[in-house]
């Protein structure tokens, strides 16, 4: 990407890369969106992240779990993993999920192939493995395409919560925040749980806003009790 410095200015063309995302976002922009929010108590999933780090000897964190959740889910859900085609909405049995990765050159969203297959392990390698080459530019155009889902976690950048557009022709995307402590309720007792808000954006064409919630909430479910 060049940029231009003029008169005080700085002005980045919207060509290459950042480009292609404008008109992706453009494209995901169109589609009728819903956004469906839940907070999910993180405790356990951060304890298994911990255990699991241990037990493989490679780092484990909360995104992983959270892959290995959404393949499980999806399964159940198969609406969700889903495109809107040229004949309707296409369901896939097989759970790609594309994840939003940062580059210098801006947002890019590789794809991890049959997410449901592997271990939390192989999707913490498989994810390393994508995110390195496409920070250093040597992935291929066909490691960006088929994806069923999309995941966008930006936790590490400190927000609570964030609704992000829909990575066309994909039916759904989930948006992650930051794990932060909150009160909860438990047995009518105030404690201190900490928990992230999983916001998902969904296209209203392609399903409607219960059978939506409905994977949210078993989403959750999932990541609470860690069935990884």
């Amino acid at each position: 990407m060049s940029e231009i410095e003029q008169a005080g200015r700085r002005v980045v063309p919207m060509t290459g890369l950042r480009g292609v995302i404008a008109r992706t976002m453009s494209k995901g922009w169109e589609a009728p969106r819903v956004a469906l929010g839940l907070d999910v108590e993180m405790t356990a999933a951060i304890a298994k992240a911990k255990q699991l780090t241990g037990e493989l000897g490679a780092k484990i964190s909360v995104t992983h779990l959270i892959l290995a959740a959404l393949a499980r889910t999806l399964r159940s859900h198969p609406r969700l993993n889903a495109i809107v085609g040229a004949q309707g909405v296409e369901e896939f049995s097989a759970v790609n999920i594309a994840v939003a990765v940062n580059t210098a050159d801006g947002l890019v969203a590789p794809v991890i192939r049959d997410t449901h297959e592997k271990s939390v392990g192989e999707l913490a390698a498989a994810l390393a493995n994508l995110a390195e080459r496409a920070r250093a530019g040597g992935l291929p155009p066909s490691a960006y395409q088929k994806g069923t889902f999309t995941l966008s976690n930006l936790g590490a950048s400190g927000i609570d919560w964030v609704t992000p557009v829909i990575n066309p022709p994909q039916v759904a995307i989930l948006g992650v925040g930051r794990t932060r402590d909150a009160v909860v309720v438990r047995a009518g007792t105030p404690a201190v749980a900490q928990v992230a808000t999983l916001t998902l954006v969904f296209d209203h064409r392609a399903i409607d806003g219960y059978p939506a919630g409905l994977f949210l909430r078993d989403l959750g479910a999932d990541l609470a009790g860690t069935g990884a």
